[in-house]
C-alpha cells in the first residue's frame, strides 16, 4: 500500500465518502479510512436525499465507496488510532498499519446520546425518531409522542404536528413551555402529557406507547426525541454536502500551498534577487 497520500479521510459516512470524491476528482491521492460503523445503522432507508429517496444507507455507502474508487481514490477498513504531526505531514495510525498525510479530513460523525428510559434505544431509528424530514413521512397520520427533555420539545412538536393531527408532548424532564409557546401548542392543539416517562413498550408490531411513572400508559405509534450532540436536521444530505465542502477547501489550501514556491521565484525574478 502507498503509504502517502495528499489527504487521508477518517470516516467513510456520506460526508467522508462526498470529500473524498471531490479531492480525487481533484487528481488528490486520498485515502479512506472507515470502521464500519455509520451513525444511522439502525436507520432501514434514508430519505429527503434526492434521487435516493428510500435507498437503505448501506446501499448509499456502498456506491460512495465506488465513486472514490473510480476516481482513483483507495477505501479501507479500520480504526484510525494515533494521529500526530510529523514535519509538513500528519501521521496516521490505522489499526496495525501507517501512513502519512499532507492533509487531514476528519469525518467521524457524532453518536446520538439518547435519553436514559428503558426501552427507547431498542426502538431507536425505528419508531424512536428524531427528524421529522429524515423520518416524518413514515408516521404521518400516526400518534406521536414528542419525548421532552430540553428546549427543542416544542419546536419538534410543532413540525411533526404538519405530519399529524394527533401529536402530544410528553413533558419528562423537559423544561416548563413558555406562555408563548404554550399558545402555539394550544393553537395546533398539541396537548401536554404531565408525568415522567418510566418506559418505553413495544409488542411484536412496534411500539405501542410509554409508560409513566404511576402506571398511566399512552397509547403512541412513535415517540420522538432530541438526542445530546445532534442537530435537528442531520440528514444524509446535509453531511453530504458539508463533507463535499470540506474537500474543497483542502484541495484550494494544497493548491495554494503548491504555488507559493513558484510564486517566490516570480517575485524575487522581477526584483533582480
Amino acid at each position: 500500500m502507498d503509504e502517502n497520500y495528499d489527504v487521508v479521510v477518517i470516516g467513510g459516512g456520506a460526508a467522508g465518502l462526498a470529500g473524498a470524491v471531490a479531492l480525487a476528482r481533484s487528481r488528490r491521492s486520498v485515502l479512506v479510512i472507515d470502521a464500519g460503523d455509520p451513525r444511522n445503522a439502525p436507520a432501514g432507508h434514508v430519505h429527503n436525499f434526492l434521487t435516493r429517496d428510500g435507498v437503505p444507507p448501506a446501499q448509499i455507502y456502498a456506491a460512495g465507496r465506488g465513486e472514490v474508487t473510480r476516481y482513483g481514490g483507495r477505501v479501507e477498513t479500520g480504526r484510525v488510532t494515533a494521529l500526530r504531526r510529523d514535519g509538513e505531514r500528519f501521521a496516521v495510525q490505522a489499526d496495525s498499519w501507517p501512513v502519512a498525510a499532507r492533509r487531514l479530513l476528519v469525518a467521524t460523525g457524532l453518536r446520538d446520546e439518547l435519553p436514559d428510559v428503558p426501552g427507547l434505544a431498542a426502538r431507536w431509528g425505528l419508531d424512536v425518531l428524531h427528524c421529522p424530514y429524515c423520518h416524518g413521512w413514515e408516521v404521518s397520520g400516526r400518534r406521536i409522542g414528542i419525548l421532552a427533555t430540553g428546549p427543542a420539545a416544542v419546536h419538534q412538536a410543532l413540525l411533526f404536528r404538519q405530519l399529524s393531527p394527533d401529536v402530544a408532548v410528553l413533558q419528562h424532564t423537559g423544561p416548563r413551555p413558555t406562555a408563548e409557546q404554550r399558545a402555539r401548542l394550544d393553537a395546533r392543539g398539541i396537548a401536554i402529557v404531565e408525568g415522567t416517562v418510566e418506559e418505553v413498550e413495544a409488542g411484536a408490531r412496534g411500539l405501542t406507547g410509554v409508560r409513566l411513572v404511576g402506571g398511566r400508559r399512552v397509547a403512541l405509534d412513535a415517540v420522538v426525541v432530541a438526542p445530546r450532540l445532534t442537530a435537528l436536521q442531520a440528514q444524509v444530505v446535509t453531511a453530504a454536502a458539508a463533507g463535499l465542502a470540506a474537500g474543497a477547501a483542502i484541495n484550494l489550501d494544497l493548491v495554494l500551498e503548491e504555488a507559493r514556491p513558484a510564486a517566490r521565484r516570480t517575485q524575487l525574478s522581477r526584483s533582480g534577487g
